[in-house]
């Protein structure tokens, strides 16, 4: 199983950023790095300056059965996020590893074999990585149009994030907005490759205002490894 995470951990942003992680809950310790437990937040130093990831608040995706008072424990392979959206890259140093299973084993049984997707190892492909989509304001206006393909063996989720740098605000694309359509919507990953289109209006254009915008697609395997795609919006006058 995988390692749990502890505030050793190298955890960081998809702009390089570092994080630093205080605990809840310092009692247990691996190699002098504190456990880090559900709720626990985090700061980043993110060299991004038009919109920085500023921070993260971890989650547990529910893959293990150990806790310290009550909260649960984090695992190196937890899908976690910034809180911008962005998908969080966590690697741990450490040699201890967590043997425990969501219902627990009976004293005296045999752990049952891991499942062939806990026991994935593979992150998601999100192809393309990055695609650059021009827009022009002043010239005749046509929709503007961005398509992903993410595959992997065991799916679980997917996520839109759209980073607008000009307004410095980030929004959830993964319902669609007025003006950008997500064809499928919802984020439900269903089948082992799945192809996103994302058709955005010159309205919604040009309401993103001049600069460089962020459209990041974030896909999550069961096992709570993570790919992502990014496509850059240049809207000109």
């Amino acid at each position: 199983m995988p390692q749990v995470l502890t505030t050793n951990a190298l955890i960081q942003c998809p702009h390089g950023g570092k994080g630093t992680t205080t605990p809840l809950h310092p009692k247990w310790t691996v190699n002098g790095g504190y456990v880090s437990v559900e709720g626990d937040t985090g700061v980043l130093a993110c060299p991004f300056l038009l919109l920085p990831c500023v921070g993260y608040q971890l989650k547990s995706m529910g893959l293990n059965a150990t806790q310290i008072d009550g909260q649960k424990v984090i695992l190196v392979t937890d899908f976690n996020q910034t809180f911008t959206g962005l998908p969080l890259v966590m690697t741990e140093f450490h040699q201890t590893y967590d043997d425990s299973t969501l219902a627990g084993v009976p004293v005296g049984e045999s752990a049952p074999p891991v499942s062939p997707e806990l026991a994935d190892v593979i992150p998601p492909v999100v192809m393309p990585p990055v695609q650059t989509l021009p827009f022009s304001i002043s010239t005749t206006p046509t929709p503007v149009v961005a398509s992903f393909t993410m595959t992997t063996d065991h799916p679980l989720q997917w996520n839109l994030t759209l980073l607008n740098t000009t307004l410095g605000v980030h929004l959830d694309l993964t319902n669609g907005l007025p003006g950008a359509t997500v064809a499928p919507g919802g984020g439900d990953w269903p089948s082992p490759s799945l192809t996103l289109v994302v058709t955005m209006t010159p309205v919604f254009m040009a309401a993103l205002t001049p600069g460089t915008h962020y459209l990041f697609l974030t896909g999550v395997s069961q096992r709570g490894l993570s790919g992502h795609g990014v496509a850059v919006l240049t809207v000109s006058l």
